[in-house]
């Protein structure tokens, strides 16, 4: 149950819970309650907790909030779909009644899906969004897998995790050894995450239907893609859109990517970091994340990020 799941803690941070058309979400929220506001959201396997070297870092500036998608965490694992679309809903809707009128969007892995299909739908409500390492379902992510294995481990889950019930028979009980092979083998550096950590992520995809959810994201990805292009009939993104990659990762320029479907975007390329940015490099997803705020706000941070981040484009 996830009422038994261990609810970390993060000095300065407060673990909040409001609800999103009918499913109760779980946030972390903290930082400068007059500042900007920054909403975190993480992706397969992790929960909210990925995010927890690079709070404290843009705490100083902005106010806070690591939400766990339906699905994760401390959050609900409701039946039906998880397009993104119907997951971005419930997550801009929580966000709205954390008082939160406009914010600025940042997401990694399965949660830049639900980032883009957010941007889509509520883009007067956003400051701008930046987007970690993914491809976005129907718009950048490929429609089939390579079978060169150099090329292939990473990305053969997304055909696995489709197939009706087998991962689930598979899976069941095994949760943690599932996790671990992700966590090692996707970090540029197989040491990144600690075995404390591992049992964090496992024991929230075991608990409840977290199994089930976490598959589901895979499951309704074609529906996902078609209503992003639907949206995207009515117009390309206008909004701020940064596109983060790293040395190691899967997309090695998410600007590129992106940069046909939204107007204004520039991206940057983090080194020493493999799929799992924000817990590899954490200081220099801040940095980006800071630049890129300030780049259009006019406070600090101005141009490109300096320092370990590299700029790739605008």
């Amino acid at each position: 149950m996830i009422s038994r799941l261990p609810l970390p803690g993060l000095p300065g941070f407060t673990h909040r819970w409001t609800e999103g058309e009918g499913v109760r979400l779980h946030a972390v929220d903290g930082g400068r309650p007059d500042g900007p506001v920054v909403v975190l959201l993480a992706g397969f396997p992790q929960t909210w907790w990925a995010w927890r070297k690079v709070l404290p870092e843009l705490a100083r500036r902005y106010r806070v909030l690591a939400i766990d998608l339906p699905g994760q965490g401390h959050s609900d694992r409701p039946p039906g779909s998880y397009d993104t679309h119907t997951v971005a809903a419930r997550v801009h809707a929580a966000v709205i009644r954390l008082g939160v009128a406009k914010y600025w969007l940042v997401a990694h892995d399965i949660g830049a899906w639900v980032a883009f299909s957010l941007a889509l739908n509520h883009e007067r409500q956003l400051h701008g969004v930046a987007l970690l390492d993914a491809g976005i379902p129907g718009i950048t992510l490929p429609e089939s897998i390579p079978t060169d294995p150099a090329r292939a481990w990473k990305t053969w889950h997304f055909a696995f995790h489709t197939v009706p019930d087998l991962p689930e028979i598979l899976l069941a009980g095994r949760e943690r050894d599932y996790v671990a092979w992700f966590l090692k083998a996707k970090a540029l550096s197989p040491d990144t995450f600690a075995d404390a950590e591992i049992d964090h992520y496992a024991a929230a995809i075991a608990a409840g239907d977290g199994l089930r959810a976490a598959l589901a994201y895979y499951r309704d990805a074609a529906e996902s893609g078609r209503r992003n292009h639907e949206a995207l009939s009515r117009g390309a993104l206008s909004l701020p859109v940064l596109g983060i990659s790293s040395s190691h990762g899967s997309i090695p320029d998410m600007a590129a990517s992106l940069s046909p479907w939204a107007a204004d975007t520039r991206g940057v390329v983090i080194p020493g970091a493999g799929h799992f940015i924000p817990d590899e490099q954490p200081a220099a997803v801040a940095e980006a994340v800071t630049a890129f705020i300030g780049d259009r706000t006019g406070s600090a941070g101005r141009g490109c990020p300096a320092g370990t981040v590299r700029c790739c484009g605008s």
